[in-house]
């Protein structure tokens, strides 16, 4: 028998002074993990005090989705697309950058994807 870890975790975490929100993605996402998570994260963002929110999201273990949970990510997106101020992604993967030039289509503000944890860390917190 083998075993699938797969899911999300949320966190609201202060960096100078500020919050924002953290997502850690790992595995294969299914349409049961956006059933959990969305509720989660809409909770989330009604937590930080200002409309537009700060997002950090660890894909480092992030292998895909399901396609039901590939068409829940993207109705996440319209709903929350206009609350995010910045979007930065963690990862190596080549998929990813295109990810964040795509997704950048349906927020109304900035994604990019950095390749450490530091980097977007940097670049988030970063106010101009």
């Amino acid at each position: 028998m083998t075993t699938s870890n797969h899911g999300l975790s949320v966190g609201i975490e202060r960096v100078n002074g500020e919050l924002f929100v953290k997502l850690s993605v790992m595995g294969k996402l299914t349409h049961e993990d956006y059933e959990v998570f969305t509720p989660m994260l809409d909770s989330a963002i009604k937590e930080v005090p200002n409309t537009e929110v700060n997002v950090v999201v660890d894909l480092t273990h992030f292998e895909g989705w399901e396609l039901r949970a590939a068409w829940d990510d993207f109705k996440l997106g319209l709903k929350h697309g206009r609350n995010f101020s910045k979007i930065a992604m963690i990862g190596s993967k080549t998929w990813q950058e295109a990810a964040a030039k795509v997704g950048s289509w349906f927020i109304s503000g900035e994604m990019k994807n950095f390749a450490t944890e530091a980097d977007a860390m940097a670049w988030i917190s970063n106010n101009s």
